[in-house]
């Protein structure tokens, strides 16, 4: 996994031993932000630091402050933007960062606690963190997944849910899903690449994003072994049944929060048809296929296509739309996507 959480948190492990350290969290955001709730920093003195909270706006200011012993508590939580210290570029729309910031001492206590995180995220699942205000973390707990950074606040009484980054498992390589591993991996998505034909891999396996993980194996295959968590995302873009039939029949059965197959209304129709008929597949679990795949943004080439289709991905990560009731699939009955 290289999403930047797990960068944040590697890094604090390589300098926590030797070095004190500041793991600063984006806890609430007002107005327009760059970053998300949940957005993580990592700092040590001499200005060595991972992550961002504010895709540049206020970094540089909150480093200096660092280095000049500004957070001597355990915990506190640093605002800026109207009522706050200022950032260095201002924040787009007036926006306001509310930012919790932790002084971890070098030692084992420091290092175990960043280790339990990064474990979590690791396991693909979340954990739950508690803090007293201006006290250290004082409970660290398993907790369900949430695709997104969930934060509550009761006076000093801070709780933040944190969970691994969203998944992407595509099945069989395309020139869409080339496109497709390489805009999730942009967009933060852990991507996954599932492939087992020698002449797919030699001519396309080379143009997936070094951060991409490929394995070379069948695609259904693999779900049946390894399955996913309901923060993931999975594709099959190959125009071949043999490959997008079986890993639909596998995707239909596990808690993923998307699943699209690519395929003109006609083709997807037939798929449907033959996975019902012949693939013992319900009526319900066939209606949680988006197929054909994507918004409808008139795509044309295999860039536009993949577009399309993270675009459509990320509106129901973020929650834009229900997960059980696919808006791509109300639009493909109505004849609207290509």
């Amino acid at each position: 996994m290289h999403n930047l959480d797990m960068q944040v948190l590697n890094a604090g492990l390589q300098w926590v031993d030797t070095h004190e350290v500041w793991l600063c969290t984006v806890l609430t955001t007002y107005g327009s932000s760059p970053r998300p709730p949940g957005a993580m920093m990592i700092i040590r003195k001499e200005g060595h630091h991972c992550g961002s909270l504010s895709g540049g706006c206020v970094e540089e200011s909150f480093i200096e402050r660092i280095n000049q012993n500004a957070f001597p508590a355990s915990s506190q939580v640093v605002r800026y933007g109207e009522g706050g210290f200022e950032p260095d570029r201002a924040l787009p729309c007036g926006g306001v960062l509310d930012i919790l910031v932790e002084k971890l001492p070098p030692g084992a206590a420091s290092r175990g606690y960043l280790q339990k995180m990064y474990d979590a995220l690791v396991a693909a699942t979340a954990v739950k963190k508690k803090i007293i205000l201006p006290h250290p973390c004082h409970a660290l707990e398993p907790a369900a997944y949430t695709n997104s950074t969930l934060t509550y606040r009761d006076g000093a009484a801070i709780t933040l849910t944190l969970s691994t980054a969203p998944r992407l498992v595509i099945g069989g390589l395309s020139s869409v899903a080339v496109f497709c591993a390489n805009f999730a991996v942009a967009l933060g998505f852990e991507t996954i690449v599932c492939e087992h034909r020698e002449e797919a891999l030699q001519n396309m396996a080379a143009s997936l994003d070094a951060n991409v993980t490929l394995i070379k194996q069948f695609p259904a295959v693999y779900l049946e072994r390894e399955g996913c968590h309901a923060g993931t995302a999975i594709l099959s873009l190959t125009h071949d049944p043999r490959i997008d039939d079986l890993t639909m029949m596998e995707a239909v059965n596990l808690p993923a929060f998307y699943i699209g197959a690519m395929g003109s209304k006609k083709n997807s129709l037939r798929r449907k048809e033959r996975l019902g008929q012949y693939g013992d597949v319900a009526p319900e679990q066939i209606s949680r296929i988006h197929a054909p795949v994507g918004l409808d943004i008139g795509s044309k080439t295999p860039s536009e296509i993949a577009l399309s289709v993270l675009a459509d991905i990320v509106r129901y990560k973020n929650g834009c739309v229900e997960a059980s009731a696919p808006l791509a699939e109300q639009a493909w009955e109505q004849g609207s996507l290509i």
